[in-house]
């Protein structure tokens, strides 16, 4: 046991100690690159990995998804305005963004590793579980992502047609959450 701190006291010294052969603008020069190469690679990587040709075609399993979203109202519709697969499934803001992506990215390669959902067959036969985490996320998070481009307000809601106002006025209130009405919008909604 006394080595052992012996040992984490001279690795603490070494670290706090000045250096022999760097200088302290040397060694502030590197950290300053390493960081810069840091912050570039991973904006490089965000963006790489957000695009909805890398959504749909990196993994065989989401090629099923991808068309399902291409005839989606948020691929195509009235307005031209579309939202892509980090537009919905992504969180926007740092560092939630770097942890959700490592997290599922590291999920979907296992899925995808392991087969499970390797064919359509098998990909229809996980729907509903997949989709009720994705429902789950989405509750948790009161739609974050959705309200990124619909935004509800009282004067919004008063725009709207008579039917849909007191739905979104529990939504406003904080009584309930987009996917709790709208599920199947970009992709076909599982029997439940």
């Amino acid at each position: 046991m006394a080595g052992m701190n012996e040992n984490k006291a001279g690795i603490w010294r070494r670290l706090t100690s000045p250096s022999a052969r760097w200088s302290v603008l040397a060694l502030v020069v590197l950290g300053l690159v390493i960081g810069a190469v840091a912050v570039i690679g991973t904006q490089v990587m965000v963006a790489a990995t957000g695009t909805n040709e890398f959504c749909g075609g990196a993994c065989h399993s989401m090629t099923w998804v991808a068309q399902e979203y291409r005839q989606s109202s948020h691929a195509v519709n009235r307005t031209g305005v579309s939202a892509g697969c980090h537009d919905c499934h992504i969180p926007h803001s740092y560092p939630q963004l770097l942890w959700y992506k490592a997290k599922a990215g590291t999920k979907d390669i296992i899925g995808e590793m392991t087969g499970v959902i390797s064919t359509e067959e098998k990909f229809k036969k996980e729907r509903s579980r997949m989709a009720k985490e994705v429902w789950a996320e989405y509750k948790q998070t009161n739609s974050a992502n959705c309200r990124t481009c619909h935004v509800f307000t009282k004067e919004v809601i008063a725009k709207q047609k008579e039917m849909a106002q007191p739905m979104h006025q529990t939504v406003l209130a904080g009584q309930a959450t987009c996917t709790d009405c709208h599920k199947g919008i970009a992709h076909q909604a599982p029997a439940e």
